[in-house]
């Protein structure tokens, strides 16, 4: 029996299993009418919070996808939907990072500001960081504001190169402060759990794709689901020689997993 048995819907990472830069990657079209004809739902999950899901909805359709906001979760909007249950009513906000993160907290209800005191300070990936930012967002942790990181990557490719990510942030007020974030993101498990309440599925019926071990791939086993990785991105086959992080699937691309899905999915 196939490991895909019994799958009932995907959580599916974006860059580097959709598209790699402005380019989708080959068979991506396939994949997604497959799924669809199918009758398999999906949730797009990244831990990318800068951009609006309107955003990655109409940047998808640039490239010729069609994908409805709601079948997008920034690690942004599980941020603001974590806070939506365990914040009180009212609670202030003081968010780092770009207009995906501040709309998302601004629509669940909660009151920004630029300054401290506040209940929480949110942080994401910046591109305006600088000692200000770090001052003004610390004092206010430091004052008992809760610390909430969306995602700890440290780093992600653009452009060719390797930029600083929401986790370089997060470390430098850990480093002001000496108080470290809870995470929302990848590989932690509050945003794959939301995904999976949007799909009212329970862990064993559905399957993460990504093509990072340390935070896709763990992500979704330590939630408890099939966790599949496809080497269209960051991991590569000879990286699975040197890390405890153990894929239950690898595929080249998604073309090879769509090949593969059982026949009377």
């Amino acid at each position: 029996m196939s490991a895909l048995d019994g799958i009932r819907g995907l959580l599916l990472d974006m860059d580097g299993v959709i598209y790699r830069g402005p380019q989708l990657l080959p068979g991506v079209p396939a994949w997604f009418d497959f799924l669809r004809t199918q009758g398999i739902p999906f949730v797009l999950v990244t831990n990318n919070s800068s951009r609006m899901v309107q955003q990655m909805s109409a940047h998808l359709a640039h490239l010729g996808l069609t994908i409805a906001p709601d079948e997008i979760l920034t690690s942004a909007q599980a941020t603001a939907l974590y806070l939506q249950e365990h914040a009180p009513a009212g609670a202030t906000v003081l968010p780092v990072g770009h207009e995906g993160l501040r709309t998302a907290l601004y629509e669940a209800g909660f009151t920004l500001v630029d300054a401290g005191p506040a209940d929480y300070v949110v942080a994401g990936v910046d591109w305006q960081f600088k000692y200000d930012t770090i001052k003004r967002a610390g004092q206010a942790i430091r004052a008992g504001a809760a610390f909430i990181g969306t995602n700890p990557d440290r780093t992600f490719p653009a452009h060719g190169e390797i930029w600083p990510g929401a986790g370089t942030m997060l470390a430098a007020l850990t480093a002001y402060t000496g108080v470290e974030p809870l995470i929302i993101g990848k590989p932690a498990l509050p945003l794959i759990e939301l995904a999976l309440n949007r799909l009212h599925l329970a862990p064993a019926q559905a399957a993460l794709v990504g093509d990072r071990l340390e935070t896709d791939i763990l992500a979704g086993q330590r939630a408890g689901l099939l966790a599949i990785l496809v080497l269209t991105g960051v991991t590569q086959r000879a990286d699975l020689a040197t890390t405890d992080i153990r894929p239950d699937l690898v595929f080249q691309d998604l073309t090879e997993l769509r090949q593969a899905w059982p026949s009377d999915a």
